[in-house]
């Protein structure tokens, strides 16, 4: 290549692993979600007022982007070689000028502002004109910008693009360097290994005694409706903290903070994945399509808001825990009790004090966890309302085993009390655990994986058997 004609370099999908319009939006969602989406709505059809509109509805911090390693080396020992390194993107100027600040590039840049999308032919017209035909280099990822390498002395080309090979049959140099995804990132944005949760829809038909297929296949169709919805809200939380991801020690990593998987195949896979639990939930019954909705809606108000509101924030995670209980029992169109719905909710208050707990033990300063409300200060107060959820639960636990129901489901009452023992165990455990900061981000997840702690909960359904007969029942005796 030329040491004297300016290196000239796209922005979003080629110098960044992002796209700077989806990440104003996705910020805006999180900071203004009506004035963003009545932008979306009403300046669809005008891309260069929506930029300007979204970019200032919603700060995002640009030196926090994720970059392209091999394109961002180029630009290093571009410029050690005494080149110019431009920008020209079709992202908003003021977010294009800060970029190009970041990383040392040149003051000049060519972007979009409110008259003018610079994308395609317009951002061709505007190089040509500013340094000649075949007067700079130019690097793009896209289809779109085949219209500025036509004009370019030699085509840089990010990620795999078949078209780039016309280029190359006109005899034109071409440079290829590494970019794309993958499928297995994708799957690990979905986080899979949250689905375990779900198997909380499993409660209600074991409470109720009702061990048959007619009850347990409704409920598996429930729990891979509910994982699908769960993933796709994991997708968009993940989209509306993309800046709180990146300035977390471990979150950082996460695909779409990290620009592994870009967002639009993000929005795309939410689709997909709403659009699968909506279907199942639909087959199933009309009341469990709408707790799934409910579920979703909740989870979206959550994502979008609740979590950021000290304590309202813990009781929303425990309701998105207890919907999961009613919607087993719906699906398995089994009789839920009163008493198990008050006993659960408060062990989910004090789980999801757990989590924060984790998270506070674990952050690095006093500060407040980015996107949280809550500080290390607040840790006490955590300990606290945790050990107060642990408490009402054992009460709770209590009236029912006197209850009619209790007693006519577990006869043996004197056993249902010996299982409290292992459930105050279990939940104190939980609790220290957070404390100490000796657990995973999510408490249900670390539940599932927790060898001693299954060994408790298998205690304590083995006495919930032994009180209700069905050893006997089962194996004679």
């Amino acid at each position: 290549m030329s040491d004297v004609k300016p290196l000239v370099l796209d922005a979003d999908g080629t110098f960044l692993k992002t796209d700077m319009l989806l990440e104003t939006f996705w910020a805006g969602l999180g900071q203004d979600p009506i004035a963003t989406l009545r932008a979306a709505v009403t300046l669809f059809r005008r891309p260069e007022r929506l930029k300007a509109t979204l970019a200032d509805i919603a700060t995002i911090r640009t030196d926090l982007l994720p970059v392209n390693p091999d394109v961002a080396d180029l630009a290093l020992k571009s410029r050690m070689a005494g080149r110019e390194v431009i920008l020209a993107s079709a992202s908003d100027r003021s977010l294009v000028e800060r970029l190009a600040a970041d990383y040392g590039l040149s003051e000049r840049v060519f972007a979009s502002d409110e008259t003018q999308n610079l994308k395609g032919s317009a951002k061709a017209a505007a190089l040509v004109d500013a340094f000649g035909e075949r007067g700079f280099d130019y690097a793009g990822d896209a289809a779109v910008d085949m219209a500025v390498w036509e004009h370019a002395e030699n085509a840089i080309v990010v990620g795999n693009l078949p078209r780039a090979r016309e280029l190359a049959a006109k005899g034109r140099n071409v440079v290829e360097l590494s970019g794309g995804w993958s499928w297995k990132k994708l799957l690990k944005a979905m986080r899979p290994h949250q689905w375990v949760k779900n198997v909380l829809l499993l409660l209600a038909m074991i409470a109720a005694h009702r061990f048959d297929l007619e009850t347990l296949v409704p409920i598996l169709w429930g729990i891979a409706s509910f994982s699908f919805a769960a993933s796709s809200i994991y997708i968009v939380n993940d989209l509306l903290d993309l800046e709180a991801d990146r300035l977390h020690p471990t979150k950082c990593r996460r695909p779409f903070a990290s620009g592994d998987v870009p967002i639009t195949v993000g929005m795309a896979t939410f689709v997909v994945l709403m659009l699968l639990s909506l279907g199942i939930a639909a087959a199933l019954n009309a009341q469990f399509l709408g707790i799934v909705v409910l579920y979703m809606v909740t989870s979206l108000a959550y994502s979008l808001k609740l979590k950021r509101m000290r304590w309202i924030d813990i009781s929303a995670l425990a309701a998105l825990y207890t919907i999961r209980v009613v919607a087993g029992a719906v699906a398995g169109q089994v009789d839920v009790s009163v008493y198990m719905l008050i006993f659960i909710f408060p062990i989910f208050i004090t789980l999801g004090c757990v989590k924060r707990l984790t998270e506070l033990t674990l952050a690095t300063s006093d500060e407040r966890l980015p996107g949280r409300g809550y500080g290390r200060p607040d840790r006490e107060d955590l300990l606290n309302v945790a050990m107060l959820g642990t408490f009402w639960a054992l009460v709770i636990f209590f009236l029912y085993s006197i209850s009619e129901q209790g007693e006519a489901l577990y006869p043996t009452t004197w056993i249902l009390w010996l299982a409290m023992i292992p459930v105050a165990l279990w939940l104190i455990r939980m609790v220290m655990l957070g404390w100490y900061g000796k657990q995973d981000y999510d408490p249900i997840v670390f539940a599932m994986r927790d060898k001693f702690g299954i060994g408790l909960l298998m205690i304590i359904l083995s006495l919930m058997f032994w009180a209700a007969g069905l050893w006997s029942q089962w194996f004679g005796g």
